[in-house]
């Protein structure tokens, strides 16, 4: 499979609420699967869940590649978005974001 294939796709018909370590409390609209992807593909997908996202919306990244986890935060001046978060799990990262 090449890097660029079509390995998983996003879930954008899951919607659910999540909380935030301060309490918060979120709906996330759209949960983009790069658990086993390396660079750069977790910010490829980042980049496409994003663009497509409505203002308001919040995207789940669940993430195990501990350099993509430090990637995507910086990006979201670019994607004109917001980090809200980076939970460990047991096996990976969830980043939760939001269209500005």
């Amino acid at each position: 499979m090449g890097l660029f294939s079509k390995k998983k796709a996003a879930d954008s018909n899951t919607s659910y609420e999540t909380e935030l370590e301060d309490g918060t409390k979120v709906e996330v609209k759209e949960v983009v699967d790069c658990i086993g992807d390396s660079c750069p593909r977790p910010q490829l997908m980042t980049k496409a869940a994003m663009s497509k996202a409505q203002s308001g919306d919040t995207i789940e990244v669940k993430i195990d590649n501990s350099t993509s986890v430090e990637a995507i935060p910086p990006m979201m001046l670019e994607l004109q978005g917001s980090h809200l978060a980076t939970i460990k799990k047991d096996r990976y990262w969830q980043v939760l974001l939001r269209k500005n």
